[in-house]
C-alpha cells in the first residue's frame, strides 16, 4: 500500500492539529496502522497504533490523553488528532502500515511508510 501523510504545520503550544494519511493500492482495511515520529537528532519513536477493525488502539505514554488515532476504511484514511501540543511534540510524523497483523510499537514490523509531515510546536 502507498501512504501519503499530510496535515503538519506550525502551531503554538497548547494548540491542536489533525494529521491524515491516505492509502492507495492494496486493501487498506486489512492493514493495521500506526503513527511514528522522529525529532532532529533522535531515533524514530512510536506514537499511536490502531488495528484494521479499530478494536485495538494504543498510545505512547508521552501522548496518552492528548492524541487520538482513528481510521475511516471507506476513505482509506487514518488520522491522528493531536491536542494540547507541547514543544517536545515537534518532529516529522510518519504513518506506517502492516498487512493483516496486529499493530505493534516496533517500527521494524511495518512494511509500508508514508513520506512524513513536519509538526512544529512553538513555545
Amino acid at each position: 500500500v502507498q501512504l501519503q501523510a499530510s496535515g503538519g504545520g506550525l502551531v503554538q503550544a497548547g494548540g491542536s492539529l489533525r494529521l491524515s494519511c491516505v492509502a492507495s493500492g492494496r486493501t487498506f482495511s486489512a492493514y493495521s496502522m500506526s503513527w511514528f515520529r522522529q525529532a532532529p537528532g533522535r531515533e524514530r519513536e512510536f506514537v499511536a497504533a490502531i488495528s484494521w477493525s479499530s478494536d485495538i488502539t494504543y498510545y505512547a505514554d508521552s501522548v496518552k490523553g492528548r492524541f487520538t488515532i482513528s481510521r475511516d476504511n471507506v476513505k482509506n484514511t487514518v488520522y491522528l488528532q493531536m491536542n494540547s501540543l507541547k514543544p517536545e511534540d515537534t518532529a516529522v510524523y510518519y504513518c506506517a502500515g502492516v498487512w493483516f497483523k496486529r499493530p505493534t510499537s516496533d517500527h521494524n514490523d511495518y512494511d509500508s511508510w508514508g513520506q512524513g509531515t513536519l509538526v512544529t510546536v512553538s513555545s
